[in-house]
């Protein structure tokens, strides 16, 4: 009987220093398919910065950020990347429990895309033109505002509405002569472009006046409520993720690739490239990597409400602030 209790006590010593070293399970939300901008939390599983945190992460796939929101305010997930921008217009209509804890584009990927030998080098010489957008772009919203910043009349662009997937090829044969799209399709519009020997021009909106936070990494209130000693170790692991990314941007391309084998390794690499500068830039420089400034969100809500159509008065743009995680810069 002794030796049978002292058993018991053995196995029951190994089951809790097993339990005591258990990692911690993390939901992480996608806004949309994998690509290059999505490719720290693949980073972080890969690379190791989350298990060496003790975390186990799992990922769910998403399609939008309002989507995104929705699981995230559900609890279907606990963390995950999305438009800060979103989070604002939904906050103001709903008491949406989700916040951002951490800036990942500090400035929007917006931009109209161009054949270099077009003519066209500026948004203002968009004027008169005919444009062609996704429908269901975020892009769209924003659209009127960058146009009246460099005093083209919006009615006096034509623009329509196509299919994603047909945008690069109306561009290339002519029948059209700009596209709007996020800058982390160039490398898929260069790929297209060089198929039929030609080149792009990107003209970003963020070059023609339209300066906002855009991507952040948003969390469930009621996981930072619950479990913060978690929600810290995970942002301070995907905050390395994200410096990795960048910083290796070929290795990142494989990471996602290991993960998502349909997802093009080199494709993804230059995505990431072609984004360098949305996350790193004179923002983050000055402000510091995943900073949410008072000022810089009170002017995102600015362009939010008026893209939007929203009464400014409807939110304080703070309140979908928590920084209270946001890692230190040692």
């Amino acid at each position: 009987m002794k030796k049978l209790n002292r058993l018991s006590m053995i196995v029951m010593a190994l089951t809790m220093t097993s339990s005591a070293f258990a990692a911690d399970k993390v939901t992480f939300q996608l806004d949309w398919l994998p690509g290059g901008d999505k490719a720290p939390v693949y980073v972080g599983i890969q690379e190791g910065f989350f298990s060496a945190l003790e975390l186990d992460v799992k990922i769910a796939s998403g399609r939008g950020s309002t989507d995104a929101i929705t699981k995230l305010a559900t609890g279907q997930s606990d963390v995950g990347s999305s438009d800060i921008g979103a989070l604002m217009a939904a906050r103001a209509q709903d008491n949406v429990p989700v916040s951002a804890v951490m800036s990942y584009f500090t400035e929007a990927p917006h931009a109209f895309y161009v054949l270099a030998d077009s003519g066209i080098n500026s948004i203002k010489d968009l004027q008169g033109k005919k444009i062609s957008t996704s429908p269901f772009t975020s892009s769209n919203a924003f659209l009127p505002l960058v146009l009246k910043q460099n005093n083209v009349p919006v009615d006096s662009v034509k623009l329509s509405k196509v299919d994603p997937g047909a945008l690069g090829p109306m561009l290339m044969v002519g029948n059209t002569q700009a596209i709007i799209a996020w800058v982390t399709n160039t490398a898929l519009f260069e790929q297209q472009a060089a198929q039929t020997g030609k080149k792009i021009k990107v003209l970003p909106w963020s070059e023609g006046g339209l300066s906002l936070y855009s991507s952040a990494l948003l969390a469930s209130d009621k996981f930072l409520a619950s479990r913060p000693e978690v929600a810290k170790r995970f942002i301070k692991a995907y905050a390395q993720s994200v410096q990795f990314t960048y910083q290796h941007p070929d290795k990142a391309g494989q990471d996602l690739h290991n993960m998502v084998p349909e997802v093009d390794a080199d494709i993804v690499s230059a995505q990431i490239s072609s984004i360098h500068d949305l996350v790193f830039n004179k923002i983050s420089q000055q402000d510091g990597f995943g900073m949410l400034t008072p000022t810089r969100i009170a002017t995102t809500w600015k362009y939010v409400a008026q893209a939007n159509d929203l009464r400014l008065d409807s939110l304080n743009p703070e309140s979908v602030v928590n920084r209270a995680f946001i890692p230190s810069h040692e």
